[in-house]
């Protein structure tokens, strides 16, 4: 079973990873694909928070 810094750590580089979809998303006009990416970004932003994770400089969307 992974540790809980190993799961954060694993939220983190998907919090990343989602960012960066959702700038491509939106640079393309893609309002479906983006709200949905917006949806799972919420939940990670939640997790992350709730972890003691300070986004200030890893939120790029701020939303």
């Amino acid at each position: 079973m992974p540790s809980g810094l190993a799961i954060t750590k694993a939220v983190l580089d998907e919090f990343e990873m989602i960012q960066e979809y959702m700038l491509l998303a939106k640079e393309k006009n893609a309002a479906k694909t983006y709200s949905r990416m917006l949806k799972r970004y919420h939940h990670l932003k939640a997790f992350l928070n709730l972890s003691g994770v300070s986004l200030t400089a890893i939120d790029i969307i701020k939303e």
